[in-house]
């Protein structure tokens, strides 16, 4: 592969940590951010088949190693973000694109249903990798059609039923990623919905910490319960391992206090799942990923 073939932009060395919400995180060895969807193609169809490959888009539900990661990142945020609305009505996104900025263009465009996106702190590739939802609503729902990519820059269009669906849970074709999603949603009123993102997120503000580093919720909630209450019956709340904290404000937020590691993090995860475990019998089960080495 050659710098003259490439419209985006490749990093060497990069640290990562600015690129997660976590603030946490080694180099990438390398980081390519690509001009458009048909740049990234091309830049995959030159990668040698055996190079480890990682993407990342707001960094909101990932633990990267303070080590780094080996092979190419692959950063979506700011790059791939074209929101458009379709002659159908639908909403044309790619994975790029942060769920609120989605939320917030649906609601201009008078559809409703997506306001709940606005309380995702991600862009739309994780958010359809996990099925991301809040508030009561989740992604997949609003999932018309997909696009996706495999690592020799072949794009698909694929049907929801090519897709397992569950919470906080997508398994689909091996081997490719997202890269853009069709979404349908019902005709409303502008001012509602804007009306409903505001209030969204002022009970976003209320109850969870914002202003802090943090992923967001770091445990699924356990059929019939809740990981905030199960953490907090534990005692856990405003417990410390390093720089990282169970928030005081919402017991199923890991919060960075300033110079925590990734190796801190992932030690308060594990010692909250060993407590709730403990105490209730019940092992959360993380909706955060882990990528790198960790002992």
């Amino acid at each position: 592969m050659t710098a003259d073939s490439l419209r985006g932009k490749l990093l060497l060395n990069e640290p990562l940590a600015r690129y997660t919400s976590w603030r946490v995180g080694g180099p990438a060895q390398r980081l390519y951010r690509p001009a458009d969807v048909q740049d990234l193609a091309q830049f995959l169809s030159e990668l040698d088949a055996d190079e480890p490959l990682f993407w990342l888009g707001l960094g909101s539900n990932l633990l990267i190693s303070d080590a780094g990661l080996p092979g190419t990142v692959i950063h979506t945020q700011g790059c791939l973000g074209d929101i458009s609305q379709l002659p159908d009505g639908s909403i044309r996104v790619e994975a790029g694109s942060s769920c609120a900025k989605v939320a917030r263009f649906a609601s201009r465009q008078g559809l409703v249903g997506a306001e709940f996106l606005a309380g995702i702190p991600g862009t739309m590739g994780g958010a359809l990798a996990m099925n991301a939802g809040a508030w009561g609503g989740e992604t997949w729902p609003l999932v018309r059609q997909v696009r996706t990519i495999d690592r020799r820059g072949r794009i698909r269009e694929r049907a929801r039923h090519d897709f397992e669906v569950g919470y906080r849970r997508v398994s689909g074709p091996d081997g490719e990623w997202f890269v853009g999603a069709d979404l349908t949603l019902e005709p409303g009123d502008t001012e509602a919905a804007q009306a409903r993102i505001r209030e969204l997120l002022d009970r976003r503000a209320a109850t969870q910490p914002t202003g802090v580093p943090s992923c967001g919720s770091v445990f699924r909630n356990p059929t019939g319960d809740h990981a905030a209450r199960l953490i907090e019956a534990a005692g856990l709340k405003g417990k410390r391992l390093g720089g990282a904290e169970v928030s005081p404000k919402h017991a199923n937020f890991i919060i960075n206090l300033g110079g925590a590691t990734a190796a801190d993090i992932a030690a308060l995860i594990d010692h909250v799942q060993h407590e709730v475990k403990r105490c209730s019998g019940i092992c959360l089960q993380p909706e955060v990923r882990r990528l790198g080495a960790f002992e």
